[in-house]
């Protein structure tokens, strides 16, 4: 009889495609075949008979009838739940005749589940103590949602606390998450809720809150069942957060400033942050030579830890805004600096955590080999079946990969900017600056299409650059990371630790000396090598030898140019154009119709021509010429003479 089990797996499998609403008819059609199956379903227009009650006789027979009560009163608080879901929206609330009804829906469902618990207590049913435990747990579920929506709090308070104590001692005993999820998702935010209103302080823990409920509910029998599952429960409550509580700070302090941790939430996972931080220095120091996914797997403990800080500071302060804190309140006030301490603290963390990936020395060192123990296994086995070193696309890539890692700490720095109160912080807004700076010269400026809006590149890609065989873009790039470097040492130095000490500290934001002198140190060597290489670039080209041909190509020559006076001299050193070279020469065409009339073919006489290809003389041509223009000349004589005709002019001639 896995009730716990059994209750959970229908609300994920109706609520993850549907609603309240769904879950409740889905319901109604479950019950129907669980009373098929036990033979009492009313038939169809038949008489209604009232329902007998469960007995532990009939559960003994048939574990159905407990399937059966627990679809009844799932029933009911589906029917509650779903009525509360379509009065959310409602800007007055839920009116009173709306809670009434919730109430007594929840109410019956509380008392269902109550008389199962009763039934299974029984030995005639034959059920475990686990059975019983969770049949006991699940009733007070039901219970302490009446009470919450009764807004009887101590009561509320009562019922939820043993739902934790039970569902606490059953983790140790059974697999899975189940009732780990029941605690942190329903359980626990409603104790927390109840204890509020109940006038609790914040910085009690739940498990000390859950411990002393049910200590006030004087139930021996439920109390023996416990002890005997795990007595450590109610000895010290919950074991993991009891010790997590134990020494649990109650100030924190940030930048100078000093305040009170009132969540006891946030003060646990404080705590465990500085445990992991301990635990993670330890573990590096004493791991020798470890691979870069090692050294990173290492945090992952810190980074959740943080993580559940940041987490536990933000639901501390949303429940204020939900109370109408404003936002000058003093305890609004320490939990907005709260929130920046531990998000710089998360964030620091994953930092390091890319450090660490980049390689020794933040990645100064020009190192290609595996970064994990499995990719080395393959990597030799590579190497030795093609017998050579890495292709240098090969380690242009991991160059790539160098600078993506840049990018994401580059990222994480500014996230810390946008964190509450570090805008109007000089010092640190300039140390983060200068930390920028320092991880750019890593990732550096690389000049766009506009010179005033840089994007950032990386010394990685100075260097592929220079695998690839570009040294100008090498040199430029290194040049700027150097400036960078430079401009970032001032604010760094000052407020930079000194690793002289013995104690060892993990990677984080915290930039060193001798990082800095590192960096510095590789940025000119490499600004050396690549002037060397452009030196050696140039002195090989071969155009840098010829000047002169260069010009010429540019510039037509003198002989080109003699209409343009020359203000500025006259280059001797381009006259002519030499070689000389094939160019075409304007003529006449006019010229050349005319002469077309005096060619004689060569190797032709004139009377071998044709009559039409015979070409005259030029007296021959002129003597035609003249013969009809004197000819014209008579007949205009001729008609200017006046002709005679008959008296006064009339008559014929």
């Amino acid at each position: 009889m896995d009730i716990t089990k059994f209750v959970v797996s229908l609300r994920e499998k109706a609520l993850l495609y549907g609603d309240y609403s769904t879950y409740w008819s889905q319901l109604s059609g479950k019950l129907l075949n669980s009373r098929k199956k036990l033979n009492i379903a009313t038939k169809s227009r038949g008489k209604f008979n009232p329902k007998a009650p469960v007995t532990a006789e009939k559960i003994a027979e048939n574990h159905e009838y407990v399937y059966l009560q627990l679809l009844t009163a799932e029933r009911t608080w589906a029917h509650a739940m779903s009525m509360k879901a379509s009065h959310t929206a409602d800007t007055k609330g839920i009116s009173s005749k709306t809670r009434s009804h919730i109430v007594s829906r929840l109410d019956k469902g509380a008392r269902t589940a109550e008389a199962l618990a009763e039934a299974l207590t029984s030995p005639a049913s034959g059920a475990s103590p686990i059975d019983v435990l969770n049949a006991r747990a699940y009733a007070a579920l039901l219970r302490g949602a009446a009470l919450f929506e009764k807004q009887s709090w101590e009561a509320c308070l009562k019922s939820y606390a043993v739902c934790r104590i039970v569902y606490s001692a059953l983790v140790t005993s059974a697999k899975g998450d189940v009732f780990k999820d029941l605690l942190s998702e329903t359980i626990d935010p409603s104790i927390r809720y109840a204890a509020y209103q109940a006038k609790i302080p914040r910085t009690v823990p739940i498990p000390t809150i859950a411990r002393k409920a049910f200590e006030e509910s004087a139930d021996p029998e439920l109390a023996d069942q416990v002890k005997e599952l795990n007595p450590a429960v109610l000895e010290h409550g919950d074991p993991d957060a009891t010790k997590a509580a134990e020494g649990a700070p109650t100030t924190l302090a940030w930048r100078g400033r000093e305040v009170k941790i009132e969540d006891a939430a946030i003060s646990v996972a404080w705590a465990a942050v500085g445990t992991a931080r301990g635990k993670l220095a330890e573990n590096l120091a004493s791991a020798g030579t470890m691979y870069p996914k090692d050294l990173a797997a290492a945090y992952d403990d810190i980074l959740i830890t943080s993580q559940d800080a940041v987490d536990a500071t933000k639901q501390a302060i949303d429940e204020l805004r939900a109370e109408g804190v404003t936002q000058g309140d003093a305890r609004m006030q320490s939990l907005q600096i709260t929130r920046t301490a531990v998000g710089f603290e998360m964030i620091s963390w994953r930092i390091g955590r890319n450090r660490v990936l980049v390689g020794e020395n933040d990645g100064l060192k020009l190192d290609f080999g595996p970064t994990s123990r499995r990719k080395k296994q393959t990597e030799e086995q590579t190497e030795a079946d093609r017998g050579q070193d890495e292709a240098p696309g090969r380690q242009i890539a991991r160059l790539k990969e160098k600078a993506v890692l840049y990018e994401g700490i580059l990222q994480s720095i500014e996230s810390i900017k946008e964190l509450p109160g570090v805008a109007n912080d000089q010092e640190l807004s300039g140390r983060l600056e200068a930390t920028s700076h320092y991880f750019t010269a890593l990732k550096y400026a690389q000049p766009t299409n506009s010179p005033h809006n840089p994007l950032p590149s990386s010394l990685a890609i100075a260097r592929s650059h220079a695998v690839a065989g570009n040294a100008v873009n090498s040199l430029a790039l290194t040049k700027h990371a150097q400036d960078l470097c430079t401009s970032a040492t001032p604010s760094l130095s000052h407020a930079a630790r000194d690793e002289d000490d013995d104690a060892f500290t993990p990677r984080n934001i915290q930039v060193t000396k001798r990082d800095l002198s590192l960096l510095q140190d590789t940025l000119t060597g490499e600004l050396q090598r690549g002037r060397a290489l452009v030196e050696i670039f140039n002195s090989s080209t071969p155009t840098s030898h010829q000047p002169t041909s260069a010009a010429t190509t540019s510039k037509p020559p003198l002989s080109a140019r003699l209409s343009d006076y020359p203000g500025g001299g006259v280059d001797l050193n381009n006259i002519v154009t030499y070689p000389p070279r094939l160019e075409s020469f304007p003529v006449k065409p006019l010229f050349l119709d005319v002469a077309w009339n005096y060619i004689e073919y060569p190797g032709k006489s004139a009377g071998e021509q044709q009559p039409q290809q015979r070409v005259e003389k030029p007296a021959q041509v002129a003597a035609a010429v003249t013969a009809p223009a004197e000819e014209e000349e008579e007949e205009e004589q001729a008609e200017a003479k006046p002709q005679k005709r008959g008296w006064f002019g009339f008559g014929r001639s």
